[in-house]
């Protein structure tokens, strides 16, 4: 009976030192993320990264603030959800200390409508919808101007407003809403320029159901974005390397159809 109970009491230590062990090597790893098509990218990397030893938790955001502040405060490692500029201009005006570690893909912008077919059929005085935070405002006005509906003030570039409209035929009025919004809203004005990660969700296919779409070309790339002072990790370099992997590549390939590009 005592041989049992020593046997017994020493496997048990075996095992608490095994999983002592194995929790001290398993790093978790929280990342913020937009349901789509982002929080579905980092699912696919799960497997990649637990073989490293990290455990990724994935925390998905509908909006485009709360990720950077959460990850400024310590309340995530990363985040995943944003293009370069936007990061750019957000950290500039929170005063944020955030960087990127990795160019995932390039979600193009796109003008879509319910209520027409082709933009020459779009009538005087229309209501277009715009996302009304900066960076994404002056893109979706750069993309109405590539359309040729409009003409921008020379040299005003990426933080464009409605008021930099200088040439406007049809006298279009621009009216900025939460990017979120956009989808919902399409059916109640005549055009809407709509992020990506946005349109999938809502059912709109960018390569079949945009009157207007942005190039592979566009400077947009989304991002791994972290804290300025952990960008040398070892978990999240771990990270930033599954997100360019030629897994990754292949995924987003095989799932998207061109309407997310790679951009590594």
């Amino acid at each position: 009976m005592g041989k049992k109970r020593f046997l017994v009491g020493l496997l048990f230590l075996i095992g608490l030192l095994f999983s002592q062990t194995f929790a001290a090597e398993t790093v978790e790893l929280k990342v913020g993320a937009s349901p789509t098509p982002h929080a579905g990218i980092l699912e696919a990397i799960k497997p990649m990264l637990a073989a490293e030893g990290i455990q990724l938790r994935i925390i998905e955001f509908q909006d485009y603030v709360q990720p950077n502040l959460a990850l400024a405060e310590g309340e995530l490692d990363a985040n995943f959800f944003q293009h370069v500029p936007y990061l750019e201009q957000f950290a500039e005006d929170h005063r944020l200390e955030l960087t990127y570690i990795a160019k995932v893909h390039i979600e193009p912008m796109g003008i879509y409508s319910k209520k027409i077919t082709k933009l020459e059929q779009l009538r005087n005085r229309a209501v277009v919808a715009v996302p009304n935070d900066p960076t994404n405002c002056g893109r979706a006005l750069m993309l109405l101007e590539q359309a040729n509906l409009i003409e921008l003030r020379d040299g005003v570039g990426l933080l464009a407003t409605e008021f930099d409209i200088v040439k406007n035929p049809k006298k279009i009025q621009v009216k900025a809403l939460e990017a979120a919004q956009l989808p919902r809203i399409l059916p109640e004005v005549d055009l809407a320029v709509i992020n990506t990660n946005y349109a999938l969700p809502a059912g709109l296919v960018p390569n079949r159901d945009a009157l207007f779409i942005e190039g592979a070309e566009s400077p947009y790339a989304n991002v791994l974005a972290v804290r300025t002072a952990d960008q040398n990790k070892p978990a999240l370099q771990k990270l930033a390397k599954a997100l360019n992997s030629p897994e990754i590549k292949a995924y987003l390939l095989e799932n998207f159809s061109g309407d997310i590009v790679p951009a590594f």
